[in-house]
Formats: structure tokens, C-alpha cells, sequence
């Protein structure tokens, strides 16, 4: 399982890394050179999420005692997704040379301040996004949480029962054995007592035989 999950980090590794190093070079290209960059960013941004996914299928199997260690890293590969991402999206609305260019024209003091504003708008709207954004992975984290947690409440309620049925059939089996215990016993003081009730009728007719014997000699000699 921890094999399966360590093997998804590499990849994710990689995969980021190239991500970072594509990233850094679309404000730099022009045209469709610059459109392919950026789908082949997106292409690999999305494969990324298919593998954070992943990862996270992978905690969700490892037992309790040991999964708080690789939330904890599940964490910081998500902190540095929302990082690419929100890089990616400022390197998008970056203007290269050419599109700078197009908006100066020939009044280049008035597009300058046209392009200012438009810059500052649309950071003002990715910031708002990036915020909307934020508030909705917390969310999400803390039903995460609150679902592991009732996960985690309802195997322990389990265990509980298990263990519970464990001692109640134990206990039964100490009733048994107590009730077995109880009827040996019985059995052998009766056993005990027929042994005794048996030794002193022997005694008994040892006694009446040896008085006959003694009579029949006594009378026997008496008559001679």
C-alpha cells in the first residue's frame, strides 16, 4: 500500500517539476507557440489532480495508527498544486511583447494607462478567484477531516464491539467450565461415597463370616 503511494509521489515529483519549468516560459512566447504551451500546461496540471486523487485513495487505505503521517504530506502536495496553479493563471494574463505591443498603438501614453488598469483589474480578479478558490479547498479539507474522523469513530466503535462480543463469549465459556466444574464435583462425591458405602459392607461381611467361621469351629468342638 505505502508502495503504491510512494511511487505516486514520484511521478507527481516529475510531473510538477516539468509543470514549474513550462510555467516559468509562456509569458515569454508569442502566438500559437504560446497556446500550445498552455494547453500542454493544462494537460499536465489535470494529470496532476488525477494523481493527488490517487494519493489520497492510497491514505484512505492505510490503517489509522499510520495514516497521519501521509495526510500530512497529502497536505503539502496540495499547497503546492494550488501554488501551480495560481502561477499558471498569472503567467496566462503576463503580456508578452507582441500583445503589449497591439494595445499600445500609436498613442502609447494613453494604452499605457489602459494597460495598467486592465492589469490591475484582472489581478484584482484573480486574487478574488484565488480567495473563492482557498475558501473552498478549506472547506472541502475540513469535510475530508470531519469524514476520516468519522471513519475513524465508527472502526473504533467497531473494534469496541468485536471486543465486547469477544469478552461476553468468554464469559460464557467461564459459566461452562464453572457448571462443568460443579457436576465433576458432584460426580465425584458420589463416587467418593458409594466407595466408602462399599468399603464398609465389605468390613461388614468380613466381620459376619468370621463370627460364622468362629461359631461353626466353637460348636464344632464343643459337640466332640
Amino acid at each position: 500500500m505505502s508502495s503504491d503511494f510512494e511511487g505516486y509521489e514520484q511521478d507527481f515529483a516529475v510531473l510538477t517539476a516539468e509543470i514549474t519549468n513550462r510555467i516559468g516560459k509562456v509569458p515569454k512566447l508569442l502566438g500559437d507557440e504560446k497556446k500550445q504551451m498552455v494547453s500542454n500546461v493544462e494537460k499536465q496540471l489535470e494529470e496532476a489532480r488525477e494523481l493527488l486523487e490517487q494519493m489520497e485513495l492510497e491514505v484512505r487505505e492505510i490503517p489509522p495508527q499510520s495514516r497521519g503521517m501521509y495526510s500530512s504530506r497529502m497536505r503539502s502536495y496540495k499547497q503546492e498544486m494550488e501554488k501551480l496553479e495560481a502561477d499558471f493563471k498569472r503567467s496566462r494574463i503576463a503580456y508578452s511583447d507582441e500583445v503589449r505591443n497591439e494595445l499600445l498603438g500609436d498613442d502609447g501614453n494613453s494604452s499605457e494607462i489602459q494597460l495598467i488598469k486592465l492589469r490591475e483589474e484582472r489581478a484584482h480578479l484573480l486574487d478574488n478567484t484565488e480567495r473563492l478558490e482557498r475558501s473552498s479547498r478549506r472547506l472541502e479539507a475540513g469535510y475530508q477531516i470531519a469524514v476520516e474522523t468519522e471513519q475513524i469513530g465508527q472502526e473504533m466503535l467497531e473494534n469496541l464491539s468485536h471486543d465486547r462480543e469477544k469478552i461476553q463469549r468468554a464469559r460464557e465459556r467461564l459459566r461452562e467450565t464453572d457448571a462443568n466444574l460443579g457436576k465433576s464435583s458432584r460426580i465425584l462425591t458420589g463416587m467418593l461415597r458409594r466407595i466408602i458405602q462399599n468399603r464398609i459392607l465389605i468390613v461388614i461381611l468380613g466381620i459376619i463370616v468370621i463370627f460364622a467361621v468362629v461359631m461353626v469351629i466353637y460348636f464344632s468342638v464343643r459337640g466332640h
